[in-house]
């Protein structure tokens, strides 16, 4: 049987990230994204709701996160579900759901004012020989097999 995990959140952070290392030196992001809804009942009242979700975020990730959000930045996340578990000092075990990011982007102002978006996808998550974005970006001439049509002009093969 198929599976898929995949993720996509819009919403703000609740609190300035959280930025720890671990002893092998890469640093984690703990985020807390509140997702609001936005409806209006039986009686047309205007009903609004959040939903408050953890995320984390690994090695540069973390580090653009810590450098450029704070408390109420919208961001966009797209990731995975994870099942972290653990057992506590009294040995009883928990467990909880959070988003691991492969991929976010900034939505609001730039610190300092300026308006932007900024995209960062996880190093880890591109396959290998797989180019990367800033690659991709690079190679979005014609492809070489087209002479000299360029596209759109009507003599494109398809």
């Amino acid at each position: 049987m198929a599976s898929l995990n995949k993720v996509m959140l819009i919403g703000n952070l609740t609190r300035d990230p959280e930025l720890r290392a671990l002893p092998s030196g890469i640093n984690v992001a703990d985020l807390r994204l509140a997702v609001n809804e936005t409806y209006t009942d039986k009686s047309g009242q205007k009903v609004e709701k959040a939903c408050f979700i953890d995320v984390v975020l690994w090695d540069k990730q973390a580090d653009l996160c810590k450098t450029y959000l704070s408390k109420g930045s919208p961001i966009l996340v797209e990731g995975r579900l994870q099942m972290d578990e653990w057992t506590t000092k009294e040995g009883e075990k928990r467990s909880k759901v959070r988003v691991r990011a492969d991929r976010f982007q900034f939505l609001g102002a730039k610190r300092g004012g300026a308006e932007g978006v900024g995209v960062a996808n996880s190093p880890s998550r591109q396959a290998p020989g797989h180019p990367t974005a800033a690659a991709q970006r690079e190679n979005l001439g014609a492809p070489e097999d087209f002479g000299d049509a360029a596209p759109g002009d009507g003599d494109s093969p398809f």
